[in-house]
């Protein structure tokens, strides 16, 4: 079982960045593996911005490549998000996503297995 636990959300003026962290929280360490960023804003669905698997390979989708960066800390478990040069567009709740033996970038909602609470994210003047 794997518990996720996201912070560093909050309120920032646009052009500011944050940098959003995921906290694995299991004793199981996986070979195989697939850990990414979704965000909900409000009135839309759940959508996928970025993922990376065990081997180190990413994916960013492109209403955010070039702002935002995706990576992992393998020691301390940890995915991190840093989100550069916000938009209002970016206000969201951002959620953490986990998919045990499996190491792929796709970015379908339906195919995660393990999800965060969220953390809010604020772009505004």
């Amino acid at each position: 079982q794997v518990q996720l636990v996201e912070s560093g959300g909050g309120s920032v003026q646009p052009g500011g960045s944050l940098r959003l962290a995921c906290e694995q929280q299991t004793r199981r360490t996986y070979l195989y593996y697939s850990i990414g960023w979704f965000r909900q804003a409000p009135g839309k669905e759940r959508q996928g911005i970025a993922a990376i698997t065990s081997s180190g390979q990413t994916f960013v989708a492109d209403s955010v490549k070039g702002r935002f960066v995706i990576s992992q800390d393998n020691a301390k478990k940890t995915l991190y998000l840093q989100m550069n040069t916000l938009k209002p567009d970016d206000t969201a709740i951002y959620y953490c996503a986990f998919r045990a033996n499996v190491a792929s970038l796709l970015l379908e909602e339906s195919v995660w297995t393990h999800w965060g609470q969220g953390t809010q994210v604020i772009v505004s003047n």
